[in-house]
């Protein structure tokens, strides 16, 4: 059965409020002055006409907006058999193991061979990728992967990469990305 506290009676309150009194806090509550609250001026309304025998013309119906672009680089039939892993690369550049100076060079010679080659699909082979300082990146593993779509947006190939999707666990899952090139014309 749990008692109600009972609360202090005057005596002890006094007591309480000289000991309270001779204490010194270890962190002292600062005492933060309210705000002023600045009404807002109500805006200025516009004379109200009244029409003479006009009925005004109605407002135009407001346009549906239409859904938003599919993302650049594959229509929905690529997208579908990259999901399911329905496609095989036609060329896989693995760049995990090496070095940042290594894989960057890799990197360029890979899809200038797989270029030549007239491949379509590459899978690049990076590694998982690990959650490390931007300052970090440089030793740490999972560094090839931070680095590599930086590679990609400002290499010779850039131009010619329409996509770059996440691989099927099939082929590599989070260590891996499929690299989408253009139609050589």
């Amino acid at each position: 059965m749990s008692r109600h506290p009972r609360g202090l009676s005057p005596e002890e309150a006094a007591l309480w409020d000289r000991l309270a009194a001779s204490v010194t806090p270890l962190h002292p509550v600062r005492k933060v002055a309210p705000k002023p609250v600045v009404p807002m001026p109500e805006p200025a309304k516009a004379p109200v006409r009244k029409a003479k025998g006009r009925v005004p013309p109605a407002a135009p119906p407001k346009a549906v907006s239409a859904p938003p672009p599919p993302a650049p680089g594959l229509d929905s039939h690529w997208e579908r058999r990259l999901a399911r892993a329905a496609i095989a690369p036609d060329f896989t550049l693995d760049l995990h193991g090496h070095t940042l100076e290594q894989a960057h060079a890799r990197l360029d010679t890979g899809l200038a061979q797989a270029k030549a080659m007239g491949a379509r699909m590459v899978l690049l082979i990076t590694g998982k990728p690990r959650p490390a300082a931007s300052a970090d990146r440089g030793e740490r593993r999972g560094a090839i992967r931070a680095k590599i779509l930086d590679w990609l947006a400002a290499g010779p190939h850039a131009g010619e990469i329409a996509a770059v999707r996440n691989a099927h666990r099939r082929h590599g899952g989070e260590g891996a990305l499929y690299l989408v090139l253009r139609r050589q014309r």
